[in-house]
């Protein structure tokens, strides 16, 4: 097992890693999405590195979204070519941001522009590079159709395959630098926040909520209307501790996750053998919680650690679905039965074991 997990951890280490790109500056119209970024990681002559800085900087991407590509891909600029605005994920400009106050005023002037109070905050996972976290944002912003300004939340990763312990300590010296991005987005003046964490990130997200409620009278915390968990990479012994200290979980509460993902097996590993919060087969275990579990082992792509984002009958089942507007205020029990699947309650937490719609007509025709 120790030389299976080895040899998988060196294949994904030699993977081409994707970077900032520039975009023709002499193109026509495209279709783009403006993802303002609070980041933790420390700036280098060549961009935001993976080291820790205790001063957070303040950022918005234009990111060009191209139209030649199926929904949840992102595409990067190979080398053997110049960058193609119909196919590449692109930057049309980057802008940083003098102190804080500079941010709040381009976010409030953002969602005034869109006739919005609505932020979704949006925080990456393990081994992700400055770039590949706020093009993913990206993708998920526009493919979801998320209504909301988007905002990315950018902890010091390492960025390798090879630097789990690294990312582990990272995601918990980034927790301040979490609650004062979140505090920012309120005094901009959004009115609802949501969250959507993937991977490691959904441990820092809940090691920040827990710290916002343990110290008590956070305005951020209060706005906080939803938050989404995508496969995420926390012990479920943990998971529990943190939201019995966090007390009531904020409403909708959903947890995506596959119990064949094969990156959260990983992780079981290296952590002993902890059952991960992602990957997750007894309902039983959270029963207790106000949480709505969506089991997508159905729709896996790849290694299955990010089905939500990068399976395109996924995207096209919560596209809508996953907003702020109407969607996020409906209580999750009513919606479940706009999914095709089996719902199971268990207490307080319930489940919903997705399936293809084309699966569920051939059970019924038996």
């Amino acid at each position: 097992m120790r030389h299976m997990i080895l040899a998988a951890v060196m294949l994904a280490a030699c993977a081409p890693r994707g970077t900032f790109t520039a975009a023709p500056v002499d193109q026509g119209l495209v279709s783009s999405e403006a993802i303002f970024v609070g980041t933790t990681r420390a700036a280098g002559e060549t961009g935001f590195t993976r080291e820790r800085a205790d001063v957070a900087s303040f950022l918005r991407y234009d990111i060009q979204i191209p139209p030649d590509r199926e929904p949840g891909e992102l595409n990067w600029p190979p080398r053997t070519r110049k960058p193609d605005p119909d196919k590449d994920f692109l930057t049309m400009a980057a802008t940083r941001f003098a102190d804080p106050a500079a941010f709040r005023g381009a976010l409030s002037e953002a969602m005034r522009l869109r006739g919005q109070t609505d932020a979704v905050v949006y925080v990456h996972g393990f081994n992700n590079t400055m770039a590949e976290g706020v093009y993913r944002v990206a993708q998920m912003h526009h493919d979801l159709e998320v209504p909301g300004v988007a905002i990315h939340y950018a902890w010091p990763s390492r960025g390798s395959a090879l630097g789990y312990v690294y990312d582990r300590d990272s995601a918990l010296f980034g927790r301040s630098g979490f609650e004062d991005l979140l505090d920012e987005v309120a005094q901009s003046g959004a009115k609802e926040i949501v969250i959507v964490a993937h991977s490691m990130g959904a441990a820092l997200t809940m090691e920040t909520l827990r710290q916002m409620a343990l110290r008590g009278g956070s305005t951020a915390l209060d706005r906080v209307a939803g938050v989404v968990l995508i496969s995420p990479d926390i012990d479920v012994d943990v998971f529990r501790a943190l939201a019995q200290d966090i007390g009531t979980l904020p409403q909708p509460f959903f947890v995506f996750g596959s119990a064949s993902d094969r990156v959260l097996g990983l992780s079981a590993q290296i952590s002993g053998g902890g059952e991960r919060l992602g990957a997750l087969k007894d309902l039983s275990r959270i029963a207790d919680l106000e949480v709505t579990y969506l089991d997508t082992a159905a729709f896996d792509v790849g290694a299955g650690h990010l089905n939500l984002g990068e399976n395109p009958a996924l995207l096209s089942l919560f596209g809508g679905i996953i907003g702020i507007d109407a969607a996020f205020r409906n209580d999750a029990r009513a919606r479940v039965g706009l999914l095709p699947g089996l719902v199971l309650t268990v207490r307080n937490a319930t489940a919903v074991v997705l399936a293809p719609v084309g699966a569920i007509g051939e059970a019924v025709a038996e």
